[in-house]
């Protein structure tokens, strides 16, 4: 038998988790697959300081696995800083399962996922993200007790996505605040992309204030049935960035704020729902500030969900659950205070705001 010849070329990507860009020194990276149900899921945990590793499940139709790696990397990284900067004693993790949730995902493949979280006897919590629903947190919950965000029938907090989109409606009151001297909204041109469950729920937030409304989204006939009941002017995704706007809300997938649209964006504030927003958080916050616009970081204003979830892990009610979440106007607030008073941008401020609160628990945990 001849022993298969491997091409040299095809050996250029080495270190596949350790080498990539947006490893951050994670502390476990999990691959999970199974053949009879066709999982394939990407479990990143990426710090356990403050607590376990909270953080949603994303079913995304991925290009390569590479790029599945890369999202899971990311998002487990911003877990722990959202739930640091807003004061939970959590860390940060993030999963993502490899398929096409409306064709792929079934409660079989949703129980061998539960499953492989079990396995991590906690280190590991799940959660809602795009492409799940409350449901499937309660399939999950049938094999493990290691997941949040399940209906309030079963003794759960529920969707956390209204949660969620009144976070980030505090927020971005708040940078209204701070760009505008006023904080409401009333008259504010403001654009909307993305109006899943999180989304649309922001949009009604803004209507209801008076907002002028600009919605952008994939989904034709969403787009359609929302620009009636909300009198919100559709934009084409590729027009998002041509717009005269107060305010630029991203609430879909992350990186829209990149080389090709940093200097042309037009909105005086960015403040939405959307995970890692800046494709590179250096140069593309560095751009933003210098060019006076009013960033809201994501993994501050986007906590109302780990907020709700996190709910069913302390006990408190839903009163505790909007205080915490409007709170997130006060924290948005002194972010872009202290980023003015140290000369950093406002995603360096929440940074080192949120790791000094995991360094000053290392050391407590080292006396």
């Amino acid at each position: 038998m001849v022993s298969e010849i491997i091409n040299p070329t095809e050996l250029k990507k080495v270190d596949p988790v350790f080498g990539q860009l947006s490893f951050n020194d994670h502390e476990q990276i999990v691959f999970c697959q199974d053949k009879d149900t066709g999982l394939k899921a990407i479990i990143g945990i990426h710090n356990t300081v403050l607590g376990p590793a909270l953080g949603g499940t994303r079913m995304w139709n991925y290009e390569n696995e590479w790029e599945a790696l890369n999202d899971v990397l990311r998002l487990s990284r911003g877990m722990t800083y959202k739930s640091a900067i807003t004061g939970l004693n959590l860390g940060g993790g993030k999963a993502v399962i490899i398929g096409d949730a409306k064709t792929q995902k079934n409660p079989a493949l949703m129980k061998r996922f539960g499953e492989f979280v079990h396995s991590l006897s906690g280190k590991y919590i799940t959660a809602e993200d795009v492409g799940m629903e409350t449901a499937d947190m309660d399939t999950v919950r049938e094999v493990t007790p290691y997941v949040t965000g399940i209906s309030e029938e079963k003794g759960g907090a529920g969707n956390p996505s209204p949660i969620t989109a009144y976070g980030v409606f505090m927020g971005m009151k708040a940078a209204a605040k701070y760009q505008f001297g006023d904080d409401s909204l009333e008259g504010k041109r403001v654009l909307v992309q993305g109006v899943g469950h999180v989304g649309e729920t922001l949009v009604d937030h803004l209507y209801n204030e008076g907002a002028q409304l600009f919605i952008s989204d994939i989904n034709e006939a969403r787009l359609l049935e929302l620009s009636k009941k909300y009198k919100a002017q559709i934009i084409a995704g590729n027009e998002i960035f041509n717009q005269d706007l107060d305010v630029y809300a991203p609430c879909a997938l992350g990186a829209t704020i990149n080389d090709a649209t940093v200097n042309e964006i037009k909105a005086k504030v960015i403040a939405g729902a959307a995970n890692n927003q800046l494709a590179d958080e250096k140069v593309h916050g560095a751009i933003l500030k210098e060019r006076g616009i009013a960033y809201a970081p994501d993994f501050l204003i986007n906590a109302g969900g780990i907020i709700n979830v996190y709910a069913e892990l302390e006990g408190y009610d839903k009163k505790e659950i909007l205080r915490k979440t409007e709170n997130i106007y006060k924290t948005t607030l002194d972010i872009f205070s202290h980023a003015d008073k140290n000369e950093c941008t406002t995603h360096q401020s929440a940074l080192s705001i949120a790791q000094s609160r995991i360094d000053n628990r290392k050391l407590a945990l080292k006396k």
